[in-house]
């Protein structure tokens, strides 16, 4: 990691007035579970995704975080629509998409492209590089078959490989160099949202730098905007200004660099930031404390009520289970979905959200009371409640 911090650029900065180019809101992707036997009944839905909410401003990067079956890769596909979400709104530039027609989708693909986690099947092994980045604008009709290879040609240029190899197959290449042709083809209709699933995982570290310098390049040459989903937190906090934690199927928190990473308020958070190894922390002495979660992930076609992570949480209680934690905003660009959201070691010993779920301490419904139904919304809102004083409070 080291040699990855060493050979990248300055990491990305956020833009607050960045107007939103893409809202996801309560985006839910199931996937049906049938019966054996010749009447292969549906008995059971997983939910891949459920209740996903947020927002990404143009020329921005947003990272998607979480362990392996969490959604984060289902919600790239589903944004991209290579899957058809089971519900929610997808806004791209405010449209929906997210039940438009195959027909009024083709225009949009041009807008919304994608790089896949691994080079080496997502590369079609029968076709030339030339063919396969060139395919994108074939299939648009966008120029003349004669001046395909020269596009082609010039974008193999920008990533950084040899134009005159067009004519090569994707087995001549390094796994570098693939991931490379990926963004080359995504690129090619110079689209404004690229969802990266995990474009780095499969390499080794100091390709993974090269290929992270050339994502940030790109998005300062075409000012597109990426949703990076990954792993490694380290890579996460480079590219991305703002990143949203992932738990079986939702976001449990969502913020600012700055304050994921230094001060954040989700158990899950907490756990998953523990096991990220510190180099500069072990070089002066002293180790952060692991945080071990007991028990196993929960499966997604029966997930707990009420909060999904309570099963592990050292910090639940009954209205963990009872009631579901709303995307409450704790911060000018934090928002945490825990009833008892705080920094480590200080987290309040009542839950903060009774009042805005319309319930008691132990999760009951009060009389008279009902649940702020707009707190899963997309964005930030201009207050937010103080934890400190348990009060809204704003900028």
């Amino acid at each position: 990691m080291e040699e990855l911090v060493a050979e990248a650029h300055a990491p990305s900065q956020l833009n607050p007035d960045a107007a939103p180019i893409l809202e996801v809101e309560n985006l839910q992707m199931y996937f049906p579970v049938r019966s054996h036997g010749l009447v292969r009944r549906v008995v059971g839905q997983v939910q891949a995704v459920d209740g996903v909410s947020f927002q990404l401003g143009a020329g921005s990067s947003l990272g998607l975080v979480g362990e392996s079956g969490c959604g984060k890769s289902t919600t790239g596909r589903a944004i991209t629509r290579l899957y058809e979400p089971t519900g929610g709104a997808i806004r791209f530039e405010g449209k929906d998409i997210a039940r438009i027609s195959p027909k009024n989708l083709k225009p949009i693909r041009r807008d919304i492209q994608m790089i896949f986690q691994d080079p080496y099947t997502s590369l079609n092994p029968r076709h030339t590089v030339g063919t396969i980045v060139g395919a994108p604008l074939e299939i648009h009709n966008l120029v003349p078959k004669d001046k395909v290879l020269p596009r082609v040609q010039e974008i193999l240029e920008v990533v950084g490989l040899n134009p005159e190899h067009y004519n090569r197959y994707p087995h001549e290449f390094s796994g570098g160099q693939r991931q490379r042709i990926g963004i080359a083809r995504a690129l090619m209709l110079q689209p404004k949202l690229l969802v990266a699933d995990e474009p780095v995982s499969a390499l080794d570290v100091s390709i993974q730098a090269q290929v992270v310098n050339l994502l940030q390049d790109v998005q300062k040459e075409f000012g597109i905007a990426f949703l990076f989903i990954a792993h490694d937190l380290a890579i996460v906090r480079h590219f991305c200004p703002e990143i949203a934690v992932m738990y079986l199927g939702k976001i449990v928190e969502i913020a600012d660099r700055e304050t994921l990473y230094s001060r954040p308020h989700h158990p899950y958070t907490q756990a998953l930031l523990s096991a990220v190894p510190d180099v500069r922390q072990a070089a002066v002495g002293g180790r952060r404390e692991r945080i071990r979660l007991t028990g196993d992930v929960p499966s997604p076609i029966n997930p707990p009520s009420g909060c999904r992570f309570r099963t592990r949480c050292s910090l639940a209680k009954e209205i963990c289970a009872k009631v579901e934690p709303p995307l409450l905003q704790v911060g000018a660009r934090h928002k945490v979905a825990c009833h008892f959201p705080g920094e480590l070691g200080h987290a309040p010993q009542t839950p903060v959200t009774t009042g805005i779920c319309g319930v008691d301490a132990q999760g009951n419904t009060v009389a008279g009371q009902t649940a702020d139904i707009q707190l899963n919304a997309p964005g930030y809102d201009t207050t937010w409640l103080d934890l400190a004083t348990g009060q809204r409070t704003g900028a």
